[in-house]
């Protein structure tokens, strides 16, 4: 009776042990999963440090841009940090409020996300590669790097901005 208390007890160790390890698998595959998303929606073209330059610095990546965006008539938006930052990134941020924010254009503190960010197209994700890519950008390196808030019409860009010509 003893050696098979030992046996079960034993058994279900290994259960619990393989459960553990397909937990993890799962866990690393949704952040490959994310990485490999956030390569081709082309998150960095925009949201890495030097975007829109020659040479986008690679070693933060996803940490914003200090090049903006102009939309006349609606200002200059700069690519924020996406890195889990809690003072400059969306380190606050909870995986359902990065994927409002990418499939819905909703920020968690109500307002929407600029014009130029792909939001609509984003929006027909599947739920599980939403949910890949925001496991991604929450394990992503922390970096505080604190790109320029949005810019109303007239005013005073504090960094530089491409801007969209209008057709006469």
């Amino acid at each position: 009776m003893y050696n098979q208390q030992i046996r079960i007890a034993a058994t279900l160790g290994a259960i619990a042990l393989g459960f553990a390890a397909m937990a993890k698998a799962n866990a690393d595959d949704q952040v490959e999963r994310g990485r490999y998303l956030a390569n081709i929606m082309d998150c960095g073209g925009c949201h890495n440090t030097g975007a829109f330059t020659p040479e986008p610095n690679l070693k933060t990546p996803l940490s914003g841009s200090m090049i903006g965006f102009e939309i006349p008539g609606m200002g200059i938006f700069y690519p924020p940090n996406l890195t889990p930052d809690e003072k400059s990134g969306l380190g606050s941020w909870s995986e359902d409020e990065i994927i409002a924010a990418f499939t819905k254009g909703e920020r968690p503190d109500g307002r929407i996300l600029a014009p130029a960010m792909p939001w609509i197209s984003y929006g027909h994700i599947t739920p599980d590669d939403a949910r890949a890519l925001a496991v991604y950008l929450k394990s992503l390196e922390p970096v505080e790097h604190q790109v320029p808030g949005p810019v109303g019409p007239g005013e005073k860009a504090p960094a530089p901005y491409m801007t969209v010509k209008m057709p006469e």
